[in-house]
């Protein structure tokens, strides 16, 4: 789409380039109002206003439905505020980029970030999730809705720090105490009947190979975060949890080769960890405690590996599929589409076949007849995976379109015409001014024309239509921080990442040169994302 001139100047009648049409909706999500700045005709409405019967808190009567033609001899209509583009303004720090439709994830994550279970470990970055899968905002998993990440502060990274390896934060999330003492259980009833002597110690033994194993995890996990820092893609954090770990990776790989890297890295080193242990289990006597463990953290780390490694999203395999495709195609969706679908078929054969190969044996246990505890505790275990892998290649699925439509977030178009004021202007007048000129915004700017401020929308919606002769601008505006001075030239995950850093309502966009463009509101950003997302790829 064409970039628009600039919402400096506006001509009487004429329409603000740059305006996007309301297109479809997703299920259940209001429809988007346009995006871009209009400019009004001559005596018509306050800019901002458009739809019709919208009201607005605390406004005295309901907005005009937009823009009409001042009839001859017609008294001016009251002036409505501008930039208000729907019923309900926002109160200040209330409308950032945000979530509309459940199950999709945020990117570079983007939330970039958010955080799946995933069996063993395996890196997350912004176009996958789930077991092994690198993934976004998404970016940052969690249940998430679909739109720009949210403009919020980080909180804690869900769970207890251990420290900080590479300047990474390494958190271990709640559920991994239950899986240790799952593991704990389990392990010291196999040490009963192997190493009977050792009594109510094994449970000890035990405890210390549960935390030897998730170290062996965070190895894996560390092994794609320097793979990551190596390609200069920003690493979030490493969680520790129920299934294994993630690394939550923000950027996306730029090339094929690179994405192949840093999901091969994570397998490769938990198979160098199966051969240590092996070579350490030669070395010591068999039927010892030394002896036991280490034949026990060989045998996990190899199917860590083996398991990270099955061609389907989101584990390893699955990314790895993914860049060969990439590469075979030149395109990353279709190496998203086609890892996805297999991750989603290895799912159903995990649910159907991972119950049958434990009842007949082929894992290394003894043979068992169908029914009873262990095939209700294997039905449970493969439903478990099965659902995780099923949810992180949908998950992949979604962060690969959201990413395919970020780039049609441009500032350029979705800013709106302002016209600037000085301080001590009345709110009647400065909206006189922008009826003008067509405008939706309010810039306050110093004498000397340097910008300072904007004028918040929703504090001009809480001014009764009476008061605003003696009510100044300055009382209404946002001082301008340096977060909220946005380049017009900034567009997709890049507009979303400085959005996200400094959480605002209203934003200054600016040419390169300095000169004032316009006002970018951020609930205007999120109708366009909603938008992008309800068009088919």
């Amino acid at each position: 789409m064409p970039a628009a001139a600039g919402p400096r100047a506006a001509q009487p009648g004429a329409t603000e380039p740059g305006v996007t049409e309301a297109g479809a909706t997703e299920p259940g999500a209001t429809k988007p109002a346009a995006a871009g700045p209009r400019a009004a005709q001559p005596g018509a409405t306050e800019p901002g206003v458009t739809e019709a019967g919208a009201t607005e808190p605390g406004a005295t009567k309901p907005a005009a439905a937009g823009p009409r033609a001042a009839q001859p001899g017609a008294a001016e209509p009251a002036a409505a505020e501008p930039g208000v583009t729907e019923a309900g303004a926002t109160e200040p720090g209330a409308a950032e980029p945000g979530a509309t439709e459940a199950g999709a994830t945020e990117p570079g994550a983007a939330e970039p970030g958010a955080t799946e279970a995933r069996p063993a470990g395996r890196p997350q970055a912004p176009g996958g999730s789930g077991p092994t899968g690198t993934r976004p905002p998404a970016p940052s998993g969690r249940g998430r809705r679909t739109g720009p990440p949210k403009a919020q502060k980080k909180g804690p990274g869900g769970g207890l720090l251990m420290g900080r390896p590479f300047g990474v934060p390494v958190y271990v999330a709640p559920s991994w105490f239950l899986v240790a003492a799952l593991i704990t259980w389990v392990f010291g009833g196999q040490l009963d009947r192997v190493l009977p002597e050792l009594g109510g110690a094994r449970y000890l033994v035990s405890l210390f190979f549960a935390v030897a194993f998730y170290a062996s995890v965070l190895v894996h996990e560390l092994a794609h975060t320097v793979a990551a820092l190596r390609f200069k893609l920003p690493v979030r954090r490493i969680q520790l949890q129920f299934f294994g770990g993630v690394s939550e990776i923000e950027k996306e790989s730029e090339t094929p080769g690179r994405e192949f890297v840093l999901a091969f890295v994570g397998p490769l080193l938990s198979l160098v960890l199966a051969g240590v242990f092996y070579a350490g289990m030669r070395a010591v006597e068999p039927g010892t405690v030394p002896g036991v463990l280490l034949a026990g953290l060989m045998i996990s780390n190899l199917i860590v590996a083996v398991f990270n490694l099955l061609p389907g999203l989101p584990l390893d395999g699955g990314r790895m599929l993914r860049a060969v495709v990439w590469k075979i195609t030149g395109k990353p969706m279709s190496g998203t589409i086609a890892a996805a679908w297999v991750g989603r078929a290895l799912a159903v054969s995990v649910l159907i076949g991972l119950p049958l190969l434990n009842q007949s044996g082929a894992l290394g246990g003894d043979p068992q007849e169908i029914g009873g505890m262990n095939t209700v505790t294997d039905a449970l275990l493969a439903a478990i995976l099965a659902a995780i892998i099923w949810t992180g290649a949908g998950n992949s699925l979604r962060m690969a379109r959201l990413r395919e439509h970020l780039p049609e977030l441009r500032a350029r178009t979705l800013t709106r015409r302002a016209v600037p004021v000085e301080s001590g202007t009345p709110l009647s007048e400065a909206l006189r001014r922008a009826n003008d000129a067509g405008a939706r915004a309010l810039v306050v700017v110093d004498p000397d024309g340097d910008p300072t401020a904007v004028v918040r929308e929703a504090a001009i919606v809480s001014v009764p239509q009476h008061r605003r002769p003696w009510v100044t601008v300055s009382g209404l505006a946002q001082d301008l921080t340096e977060g909220m001075r946005v380049s017009a030239e900034l567009a997709g995950e890049e507009l979303l990442d400085t959005l996200r850093a400094t959480p605002a309502t209203e934003y200054l966009v600016v040419e390169d040169s300095g000169e004032i463009y316009g006002v970018l509101s951020a609930a205007d950003v999120e109708r366009a994302f909603v938008k992008a997302m309800a068009r088919p790829s």
